[in-house]
């Protein structure tokens, strides 16, 4: 039987990651934050008043087994005058699988099977007013998830405008998982919004699996800049409670100072270092390893190298 695998976050971070985990031998549950107000999911919401959907069609995309460009027309957006410009045409698929059945989580289990999903893919909560919120250090209280990305200021904490109803298989399979993994992403808008739900962190404090945390190759702007290796693992334990992380994986290849210059003049984004003498002081392990790559112009994880790292960790007596 395989080892059973939790994976929390959203955006493109966790859809990439499963991309590399997929094919590996063990059973992912990959559970998606759902409060994206902004682009193609964040008109949805309004129109339809739905979760958002936009990365749970990323994420069914690269745990797909379908040929590729299957998964172009899923990801491939209008670019039109009319309604439809700007929205993709799985995020359409979703919302009217939506409105058929009046379950995401029923809407995502269709669409799974259609395209040949292995795993299971969760939303965080099957609410459709979710609402992230943020209070920045300067006293600023910023609502909706996309406003909290723009407003590029480092955030004193973030929480729901409501709490949300988590979905009860999430709590499942925590309970049931060997290994918990927080995905690489925007902290404050893909990670964070599924541990500060209060189930989920009762959950995270009663479990016996040991929870990983993915760090990022770049900074955010304004969320974390400067921030190192473990300035991240820090504040993700800050909204733990008892259970803290257990092991982080960082990439340690250099980038070089034409892609550093590049990313710092666009997009305001410096690397990671890891802070070697800190972790030390943490009771944390740390897997360090060569996993940048760069695809279309960008940094990333190299999916196989990380998926492979992961599944090392797995089967470790």
């Amino acid at each position: 039987m395989y080892k059973k695998v939790v994976v929390f976050g959203g955006g493109y971070g966790i859809a990439y990651l499963l991309k590399g985990l997929k094919d590996f031998p063990m059973d992912i549950t990959a559970v998606i934050s759902v409060s994206d107000n902004g682009s193609s999911t964040g008109k949805l919401r309004q129109e339809f008043h739905t979760p958002a959907v936009g990365d749970i069609r990323k994420s069914i995309i690269n745990l797909s087994q379908i040929d590729e460009p299957i998964k172009e027309m899923m990801a491939y957006r209008f670019h039109t005058t009319s309604d439809l410009d700007n929205h993709a045409v799985g995020n359409l698929i979703l919302t009217a699988m939506l409105d058929i059945t009046g379950s995401l989580k029923e809407s995502i289990k269709y669409l799974s099977k259609l395209f040949d999903v292995k795993h299971t893919v969760l939303p965080i909560s099957e609410d459709s007013d979710l609402t992230l919120m943020g209070l920045s250090e300067d006293g600023e209280i910023i609502e909706g998830e996309e406003q909290i990305t723009f407003a590029h200021k480092k955030m004193k904490r973030v929480y729901y405008k409501n709490e949300p109803k988590v979905c009860p298989e999430v709590i499942k399979a925590i309970k049931e998982a060997d290994l918990i993994i927080f995905s690489m992403g925007s902290l404050y808008t893909s990670v964070l919004p599924n541990v500060i739900c209060k189930e989920v962190k009762k959950a995270l404090n009663e479990t016996k699996a040991p929870l990983m945390y993915i760090c990022n190759i770049v900074t955010q702007p304004g969320e974390t800049d400067k921030f190192t290796v473990g300035d991240h693992v820090k504040l993700i334990n800050s909204y733990l409670d008892k259970n803290k992380l257990d092991v982080v994986i960082a990439n340690k290849t250099p980038i070089s100072k034409e892609m550093a210059k590049k990313y710092e003049a666009r997009e305001r984004k410096d690397p990671v270092p890891i802070d070697y003498d800190e972790l030390a002081k943490m009771d944390i392990e740390l897997i360090d390893a060569d996993l940048m790559t760069i695809a279309d112009g960008t940094l990333k994880h190299d999916s196989m190298k990380l998926g492979a790292i992961i599944f090392s960790y797995l089967m470790r007596d």
